[in-house]
C-alpha cells in the first residue's frame, strides 16, 4: 500500500509580542500599536502589539477617535504544552491495518502513533514494540503465528492485491493464513491438525490448480494466487458458485504471507494506556509528570477526549519560547506573567530601571522623555519615515495622557516638539484631543474602588520592601470624596492579596496640577510621610505632584531609604 510522503509536523507558530505593562494605560497601548507599525515600515516582519491588561474609557476614546483596534489581549506568556504541541500528527485509525502502521513508522522515523477512533477521539497508541509481539509472538499454540484478525478487504490492502471476487468482504473476523506449499493430500489434513475451522482459512498459493479446487471444496474464506499467476477461469467458477473469495498478488507465497497478517487491523492491538495532556497545561507541571513516565509518545486531546497533537520527551527539552518586547515598562512584576520564563529581545521605555533579567544581549531603549509614544515618533523621525496619520494620531495621545499635554514635570523640549510634528502628519489638534481624552469618563465615578485601585497600578521593589502604587487622573477632587472611604478599603484588600509592604493611590487634579495621596500599609512610611495630612491618618495632600514616575517615585524611594537606615 502506498504512503504520502513525509510532512513536516506542524508546530504552533508565535509571533513577537510587543506589549504594555499590566494595567496598561494610554502610553502603554499607543506605544505598543505605534511600535509595531514602526516594525512594519522598517521592514521588519512577525512582530504583533498585544495587551496584558483591559481598556478603559479613555483608551477606548482614543482608539475610537482614530479608527484604530485595541491590541490582542495576552493573559499570560506561559509556555504551555500547545506551545511544544505537533499539530496534525501522523496517525492510524483502528480502522487501519498493521502494514499501514508499520509503514508510517519507517517512513517517519518514530516509535509510536496515536490510535483514533472513527470519531476522532484517541484510542490509544500503537508502537514498534507491540507490533513486534505480534509479529514474533512467544505462541503456545502453533495457531498464534497464523493468526489475523482482518477483513478481506484490508487483506487485499495489505498484500497490494487484485480483488477478483469477493463475499461479506467487509467483515472483521478471527481467521488464520495457511501457505499450501506441500501435498495435496497433506494440504487437506493439516487445518484438521491444527483444529483450524476451514470458513477461517486465509490460503496463499501460487498457480496449482488441484490446491486452488480442493480450497473451493473445504470452503475456506479467501484464496490468493501469488507470484503474478492467476486462477483458471473454469477454477474461478467453481469458487464464485461456491462464494469464495479469490485475489491476485504479484509478491511470492512468502512475502503474501506475511502481508496478509500485517492486515490485522489496529484496533486488535491497540494499547490503552495512552500519555494524555491538556493543550493549556504549563509545561513546568507536564516536565514532573513526564520524568517518570515511560511514555513514547504524549497525547495531546480536547477536553471531549479528540486528538489535537503529540510532543515527546525531546520536544520538552528545548521547547520554543514566546518573544517579547517590552514597552512603557521595563520591570518583571510589571510585565505579563510569565515574561521571565520567555525571551524578551528588546525593551523601550521611559521609566527607571527595574532590572529585567535577560539570557542575552537585547536592543534596550530608555530615554527620559515624557512618553513612550515620544521614544517611538522619534525613531520614525529618525528613520524618515512618516507614520499614517492613525499613527501619528495614537503617538500624540499617548504624549497627551502621559504628560498631561506637557504639563507634568516628565514633559521635555522633545515631547513638544515631536508633539507638533505628530499635530501635522495626524491633521489633529493637540489641545482638542486632550479635551476629549480627560473628559472620556471619571475613574472613580464609573469603576468601582477596587477596579480604580487596579486601573493604573504598578508593582515596585525597594529593598525589601515590595509595594504598590495606583494613579487615577480627575477633573476635580469631587468624584474622589464621595468614596475616599471604599478606596482606602480596597487599598488595604490589595495590599493583603499580593502579600504588600504598602498600597498607595494617587488622585491627580488635572485642572489644578495637584493631588491626594492614599496609603494603606507600613505604619513606619506612613508616619515618615513628610506631606501635609488631608485627612488623618492616611489621606495626604501633595501640591504641585501630578508624576508618578518623575516625582512620586523619587520621594518614596527616598524615604524608604531612610527608614530602611532607622531600622
Amino acid at each position: 500500500m502506498s504512503v504520502p510522503p513525509p510532512l513536516p509536523l506542524a508546530r504552533t507558530t508565535q509571533p513577537t509580542y510587543i506589549i504594555g505593562h499590566k494595567n496598561p494605560d494610554a502610553d502603554a497601548i499607543c506605544s505598543a500599536l505605534a511600535y509595531a507599525a514602526f516594525k512594519e515600515a522598517s521592514g521588519q516582519s512577525g512582530f504583533k502589539p498585544a495587551r496584558c491588561g483591559n481598556s478603559n474609557a479613555r483608551i477606548d476614546a482614543i482608539l475610537h477617535r482614530f479608527g484604530a483596534t485595541l491590541p490582542e489581549f495576552v493573559g499570560d506568556v506561559i509556555p504551555r504544552i500547545e506551545d511544544i504541541m505537533h499539530r496534525d500528527p501522523f496517525k492510524v485509525s483502528v480502522d487501519d491495518t498493521c502494514a499501514r502502521a508499520l509503514e508510517l513508522l519507517d517512513l517517519h522515523d518514530v516509535r509510536a502513533l496515536p490510535v483514533v477512533g472513527t470519531d476522532g477521539r484517541l484510542e490509544g497508541y500503537v508502537s514498534i514494540f507491540s507490533l513486534g509481539d505480534y509479529f514474533i509472538p512467544k505462541p503456545k499454540r502453533a495457531t498464534a503465528m497464523r493468526k489475523v484478525t482482518s477483513s478481506i478487504n484490508a487483506i487485499i490492502r495489505s498484500i497490494g492485491g487484485v480483488e477478483v471476487v469477493s463475499y461479506d468482504a467487509t467483515s472483521v473476523d478471527e481467521l488464520y493464513v495457511r501457505v499450501a506449499a506441500m501435498e495435496l493430500e497433506s494440504f487437506g489434513k493439516s487445518a484438521t491438525v491444527e483444529g483450524i475451522p476451514n470458513n477461517k482459512s486465509v490460503i496463499v498459493v501460487g498457480d496449482r490448480s488441484d490446491v486452488h479446487l480442493r480450497a473451493i471444496e473445504m470452503g475456506v474464506r479467501i484464496i490468493i494466487v501469488t507470484g503474478g499467476h492467476r486462477m483458471k477461469a473454469d477454477v474461478l467458477e467453481r469458487a464464485k458458485a461456491a462464494k469464495v473469495s479469490v485475489a491476485y498478488a504479484d509478491t511470492d507465497s512468502a512475502t503474501t504471507a506475511w502481508a496478509v497478517r500485517a492486515s490485522t487491523l489496529v484496533g486488535g492491538l491497540v494499547q490503552r494506556d495512552a500519555f494524555t495532556f491538556k493543550p493549556q497545561e504549563k509545561l513546568s507541571v507536564a516536565r514532573r509528570r513526564i520524568v517518570q513516565n515511560p511514555a513514547l509518545i504524549c497525547n495531546v486531546v480536547d477536553e471531549d477526549g479528540h486528538l489535537l497533537g503529540v510532543f515527546t520527551k525531546t520536544d520538552i527539552i528545548n521547547p520554543p519560547r514566546a518573544k517579547l518586547v517590552l514597552v512603557d515598562h521595563n520591570e518583571l512584576s510589571q510585565a505579563v506573567d510569565g515574561a521571565a520564563e520567555v525571551e524578551i529581545t528588546e525593551v523601550v521605555d521611559h521609566h527607571r530601571l527595574g532590572n529585567a533579567p535577560t539570557h542575552q544581549p537585547i536592543l534596550f531603549i530608555n530615554r527620559p522623555l515624557g512618553s513612550t509614544c515620544s521614544i517611538v515618533a522619534d525613531m520614525f523621525r529618525t528613520a524618515d519615515l512618516k507614520p499614517t496619520p492613525q499613527i501619528a494620531g495614537l503617538m500624540m495621545c499617548g504624549i497627551i495622557s502621559d504628560t498631561l499635554l506637557l504639563q507634568s514635570p516628565t514633559t521635555t523640549p522633545l515631547d513638544a516638539d515631536l508633539l507638533q510634528w505628530l499635530s501635522r502628519l495626524a491633521d489633529a489638534d493637540a489641545r482638542s484631543l486632550a479635551d476629549m481624552i480627560f473628559n472620556a469618563g471619571s475613574v472613580l465615578s464609573t469603576l468601582s474602588p477596587a477596579a480604580a485601585v487596579r486601573a493604573d497600578c504598578k508593582l515596585y521593589t525597594e529593598g525589601e520592601r515590595r509595594f504598590s502604587v495606583s494613579q487615577v487622573e480627575e477633573l476635580g477632587f469631587t468624584n474622589f470624596w464621595k468614596c475616599e472611604d471604599a478606596l482606602l478599603e480596597a487599598l488595604e484588600q490589595y495590599r493583603m492579596e499580593n502579600g504588600l509592604s504598602f498600597s498607595c493611590l494617587l488622585v491627580t487634579d488635572i485642572d489644578t496640577q495637584s493631588s491626594l495621596f492614599l496609603i494603606r500599609g507600613d505604619a513606619e512610611v506612613v508616619q515618615a510621610i513628610t506631606y501635609p495630612q488631608k485627612r488623618p491618618p492616611d489621606i495626604f495632600d501633595l501640591p504641585g505632584i501630578v508624576s508618578r514616575k518623575k516625582q512620586l517615585m523619587p520621594y518614596l524611594g527616598s524615604l524608604l531609604g531612610s527608614t530602611n537606615e532607622s531600622a
